[in-house]
């Protein structure tokens, strides 16, 4: 059966209603305990896995949906409006950021040894691009891997790396041709966590996300055997490139679902908190400012939706997704900036949702690409029809 190509096809709607259950039955329950363990356990993958709810990027034969874009997107929105930011931070690197490489470029037996486990939930994984010296720009990472013998070794650090202390697999990317051009000389990488030569070093206490550890990874004559190449030799620039459009299109729904979350909260607040002899909805300025919120809010939403159906339908969508995370990302950021104002000092407070997912949220004008780069991916692709 094709991959679904509208958010109205009966399997999505159905997705949404399942993870909507999960997320109130499973994950709303514990995420203060995941908030204060720092990190997102595996018997929440494993409960996620036993529902089906990780395999959208996958094939039926291979144990996933085969649901696509637009169930990945789905179930970021829904896993985001838990108001457990890191929790959807954390799910959303394995399900989407990460495993879907060896999805798309792993060999027969790494898809067979690796897959399993991922859409199950009993593996966790994550990817390490980002280096003390590259971050946005990706052409510029140091780390190296070299043949010897009949394997890999790598030297380098890598930094950011969410998933990397509690999970079990990385995806790493290294410079492999130190001659090349700096963007044709990098690969990706297999990389288990007990993988020797390799050491986790936690990293300090986020802003937000608390719910997703986070490490640098430091790589010293790490050995890897020769199966462990992700992919073309030399290619793994490209690789990048192109999941990072699946990946910023789920951050943008990311930001969606966050956003709804933010929103549903402050309306209950502001009908029930009394204020000047009626509630704070009873005031129509109050009223008009989150109407407003929410008007942009479903503008946001529609670009999303509308950027996954292009995606599934195989339209080339770069430019459209780089609006997606840059649109999306700084909405949010407005969005709960007056939300919590809303909220007065109550949302300024530890036990408040709209202080977590102030705090959560705003990781996203960052993470998989800073909203500069991503104008500037959609000003390179600017021209008069655009408006036409």
């Amino acid at each position: 059966m094709p991959i679904p190509q509208r958010f109205d096809d009966p399997r999505i709607v159905r997705l949404r209603t399942a993870t909507r259950a999960h997320v109130q039955a499973h994950i709303v329950p514990n995420g203060d305990a995941w908030e204060a363990l720092g990190t997102t356990p595996h018997e929440a993958y494993q409960a996620l896995g036993r529902a089906g709810l990780l395999g959208h990027a996958y094939t039926e034969q291979e144990g996933g949906t085969a649901l696509g874009p637009i169930g990945s997107v789905v179930f970021a929105e829904e896993i985001s409006a838990s108001s457990y930011g890191g929790v959807a931070e954390a799910v959303l690197i394995h399900t989407d950021m990460s495993g879907t490489h060896i999805g798309h470029r792993g060999t027969a037996a790494q898809r067979a040894r690796w897959l399993p486990g991922l859409i199950q939930g009993d593996r966790i994984c994550g990817i390490a691009l980002t280096e003390p010296e590259a971050g946005s720009d990706l052409a510029a990472l140091r780390t190296t891997a070299r043949r010897e013998g009949e394997g890999w070794v790598l030297d380098g650090i890598k930094t950011y790396a969410t998933n990397a202390l509690h999970g079990d697999v990385m995806i790493v990317a290294a410079r492999t041709d130190p001659q090349a051009k700096p963007a044709r000389g990098i690969s990706l990488f297999i990389v288990p966590r007990d993988t020797p030569g390799l050491t986790l070093r936690p990293m300090a206490r986020k802003l937000g996300l608390h719910s997703s550890d986070i490490a640098d990874m430091v790589f010293e004559s790490a050995r890897l055997p020769a199966d462990a190449l992700l992919g073309e030799e030399n290619a793994g620039f490209r690789a990048i490139m192109e999941n990072l459009q699946n990946e910023r299109l789920v951050l943008g729904a990311m930001a969606v679902g966050l956003g709804r979350c933010a929103l549903a909260h402050t309306l209950a607040h502001l009908k029930q908190r009394r204020a000047f002899g009626g509630t704070l909805w009873d005031l129509q300025a109050t009223r008009q400012k989150l109407a407003a919120l929410t008007a942009r809010h479903m503008a946001v939403q529609a670009l999303v939706h509308r950027t996954a159906e292009q995606v599934a339908q195989g339209v080339d969508s770069v430019r459209e997704v780089s609006m997606v995370k840059a649109l999306a990302g700084e909405t949010v950021q407005d969005v709960m900036r007056d939300c919590l104002q809303l909220h007065g000092g109550a949302g300024y407070m530890a036990d408040c949702a709209l202080e977590r997912l102030t705090r959560d949220a705003r990781i996203l004008t960052i993470g998989g690409g800073a909203t500069e780069v991503m104008l500037e991916e959609v000003a390179k692709r600017m021209d008069l029809e655009t408006f036409q």
